[in-house]
């Protein structure tokens, strides 16, 4: 025992100076994307010539650099494909589709050249991925022009991008082009595509489109000219200002309409003059809502920072991209007005807020879910007193049903997709209500505020967020991203007795938490206590008597009550995910 010991802690003392990294500040690198599109809308074929300025701003030498080539994915034997009909509860829209697909049908795109400084360099497409050997290193600062050639064919509509969806929008163009991977202080992000989300190097884009003049085409960016071509076909010529990705959608039976918010943004609605009069005056309604929704998200998040949004009919859902969404447009008007709520709170929460999506997927559609849950109680007649209640509540079923993973798992690692979801969608909604009941929920507002300011334009990482709540409230706070985020602890108090004006509380999950504590006198008055969890050095904003701190190796808590208590109740405000809530209240006989 004695040797295994001295191994450890030899182990331990090296680990530092072996692995550690110095803070070198932040850095992000930065691409400038120019491209000529031509676009045959008969066989759905494109050909594209992709001019790209990279500039290296980290303090690193790159020897390589990686291509995302997201349209292979709809190939029959592509890792999408497989992993689809190989996971025990497939995702419905692809199922086993992709591998049904026919030459004509399938979706590529293929380098036809590719240069460095004009000079030709090796590359070899893998799946989704092409691979660049570089001619020479890029230096930290230097600027590097990449020319590429390609071709490229627009898949059967299957999952977000693709031709001809289920309610017949021509084209979804998303995640289209050969696209630079990230690199940043954890190397390189060259993620094959296999189903879930994206991670983008922030950039300026400059787009011409040729495609029939017939068609009508929204998406990213602003239309700086219209010039008509040869046979029948237009020109469109799109730029777009610090944004990380570039999305288009185009039907030759598009209405567009334009909102005009007082302040601006310009809103543009893009939807299809076909479909049934019910879902048309839908599409009507939904524009002064939309207005609404971009005025709470700037209120409560921070200001939108584009002079334009587009919502636009396309897709297979619901998805979010740089200054648009694509939705899928034949739905009730409550579902309309949600899923618009959503993903436009994807533009602070991702396409501002620009985190990994891959690895912290949690960031993006949590926090997206949880003020999109907020925007759209707004709008209610009928407002619910918890908007996240929904939330909580598949949280909880995820917990107790033994299919967690901790959020630290990369999406597409997930063993079910529903665990998946939960835990982004729902779990991650939780971790940002429940931070306002650990430090408060105007403690909680300023750092959601905070965090915009500090982050938008950058790709902030889980400890950015709970940095920015430690210093807006002074609190020590890494525990609840340790034990809530990094592992499927959960959290479980109970009240273990009641004598008299003796109250027993008991830990029985292994999370910490503060305690809030309801309690009703057998005199029939009530009076709310607060227990600090003690490693969080400090108490949030409460009227309740603040009692004694809770240590939380400890696993019971007593405190005594000025009179004989008839009832005790834990969180009455059910905001603390407690997988147990049949023990947080004790009457007394």
């Amino acid at each position: 025992m004695k040797n295994i010991l001295n191994l450890i802690i030899i182990s331990v003392v090296c680990y530092g100076p072996c692995f550690g990294q110095a803070n070198l500040g932040y850095w992000q690198q930065h691409v400038d994307y120019k491209m000529e599109i031509d676009m045959d809308v008969d066989n759905f074929q494109y050909k594209g010539k992709q001019t790209l300025v990279y500039t290296n701003n980290s303090p690193d030498v790159l020897n390589r650099v990686y291509y995302h080539l997201y349209f292979n994915a709809f190939q029959p034997g592509s890792e999408m494909d497989v992993r689809s009909r190989t996971i025990p509860d497939p995702n419905p829209t692809i199922g086993d589709k992709i591998s049904k697909l026919k030459p004509g049908e399938i979706g590529y795109i293929k380098v036809n050249s590719l240069t460095q400084n004009g000079k030709p360099i090796t590359y070899k497409t893998v799946g989704t991925v092409l691979e660049v050997q570089l001619n020479a290193p890029i230096q930290p600062g230097e600027k590097v022009t990449f020319e590429m050639e390609f071709d490229a064919q627009v898949p059967v509509q299957i999952r977000r991008s693709g031709r001809n969806n289920s309610e017949g929008v021509a084209l979804s163009m998303t995640q289209w082009y050969p696209k630079l991977a990230e690199y940043d202080v954890e190397g390189w992000h060259a993620d094959p595509y296999i189903g879930r989300e994206f991670h983008g190097v922030w950039g300026d884009f400059d787009i011409k489109l040729t495609i029939d003049e017939n068609y009508v085409v929204g998406g990213t960016g602003y239309l700086k000219g219209e010039t008509k071509a040869k046979n029948g076909k237009k020109t469109l010529h799109f730029t777009a200002p610090k944004v990380h990705d570039f999305t288009w959608a185009a039907d030759p039976d598009f209405i567009h309409d334009i909102y005009e918010m007082p302040d601006g943004p310009k809103l543009h609605f893009y939807y299809k003059k076909t479909m049934d009069q019910e879902y048309l005056d839908n599409w009507k309604k939904l524009q002064p809502d939309t207005a609404k929704l971009m005025q709470y998200f700037s209120d409560n998040v921070g200001m939108y920072p584009y002079k334009q949004y587009s919502v636009i009919q396309g897709g297979d859902g619901g998805m979010e991209y740089a200054m648009c969404t694509l939705i899928t447009g034949q739905r009730n008007y409550n579902s309309l007005v949600g899923v618009t709520s959503h993903e436009l709170a994807h533009t602070w929460f991702q396409f501002l807020l620009a985190t990994n999506e891959v690895k912290h997927s949690w960031m993006d559609e949590g926090f997206t879910s949880y003020i999109s849950s907020l925007a759209t109680n707004s709008l209610r007649e009928n407002k619910g007193n918890n908007p996240f209640d929904g939330a909580y509540r598949s949280y909880i079923a995820l917990a107790t049903s033994g299919y967690e993973q901790p959020l630290t798992t990369h999406a597409d690692r997930y063993a079910y997709n529903q665990a998946y979801g939960i835990s982004a969608y729902s779990k991650g909604e939780v971790f940002l209500a429940q931070l306002g009941y650990v430090i408060g929920e105007e403690n909680l507002k300023k750092t959601i505020k905070k965090y915009f300011t500090d982050f938008s334009f950058k790709h902030p990482r889980p400890m950015d967020i709970i940095r920015t709540a430690e210093r807006i409230t002074d609190f020590e706070l890494d525990w609840y991203l340790i034990d809530f985020a990094q592992t499927t602890n959960t959290i479980d108090y109970g009240v273990k007795s009641v004598e008299d004006t003796r109250v027993t509380l008991e830990r029985i999950g292994l999370m910490p938490m503060p305690i809030d504590i309801s309690v009703t006198y057998i005199d029939g008055s009530t009076e709310d206590f607060y227990i600090p969890l003690q490693m969080m050095r400090g108490e949030k904003p409460t009227s309740a008597t603040i009692i004694d701190d809770w240590a939380w190796a400890i696993p019971t808590y007593t405190f005594e009550t000025n009179k004989p208590v008839k009832s005790v109740e834990i969180d009455k405000s059910k905001l603390m995910a407690d997988v147990k809530p049949e023990n947080n209240t004790f009457n007394v006989e």
